[in-house]
């Protein structure tokens, strides 16, 4: 688990944050409003390219069609598309 994530559930510890596995080191905050992670999109690019060995086409590609795709606008995450 992240230190940000992990600083997130200590901090929250009433709140069961959809976690995304595998996931865990692109998280860079919470929205307090909704209750739900964010997650950087080009941190989870980079961990599909270096921890999976996909090539960036082939990362996006599954980022956008799998794992975006797997939880639904408005109660998944939240993808952020920036840079930490």
């Amino acid at each position: 688990m992240s230190q940000t994530l992990n600083k997130i559930i200590n901090t929250y510890p009433e709140d069961d944050f959809l976690i995304v596995e595998g996931f865990s080191d692109a998280v860079v905050g919470v929205d307090l409003d909704s209750r739900r992670l964010i997650y950087s999109v080009s941190k989870c690019l980079d961990i599909l390219i270096y921890d999976d060995e996909m090539i960036f086409e082939d990362a996006v590609d599954y980022f956008e069609d799998v794992i975006r795709k797997s939880y639904p606008e408005g109660s998944g995450p939240i993808w952020a598309n920036i840079e930490i």
